[in-house]
């Protein structure tokens, strides 16, 4: 499956991503530029890498402990904003049939 990946919310302020904007995996791990509405930031990364292919899998996020309930998960960046000044971004993420 493919996985949406969603910009939901930017506490402090991120040179990178804006609110609503998304990147795109297909087959589970290929990032795919094109659909994708954002530069990536490589820190985000490392944030999302270690549940991307579980989602993909289609692993529910509870399961995962990445939400309450439904079938979406949020993932946050490691960026700590009170600290550094820059901006922790709280991502949304889902599966997309391909």
């Amino acid at each position: 499956m493919n996985l949406e990946i969603k910009v939901k919310e930017i506490i402090g302020v991120c040179p990178v991503y804006k609110v609503g904007v998304r990147i795109i995996l297909e087959e589970g791990y290929k990032i795919n530029l094109s659909k994708s509405s954002t530069t990536i930031c490589m820190h985000s990364l490392s944030s999302i890498m270690p549940y991307y292919v579980a989602l993909s899998k289609g692993i529910l996020p509870k399961d995962l402990g990445l939400a309450k309930e439904g079938g979406k998960a949020y993932i946050q960046c490691l960026d700590p904003c009170k600290y550094t000044g820059g901006g922790t971004v709280i991502f949304e993420v889902q599966t997309r049939k391909a």
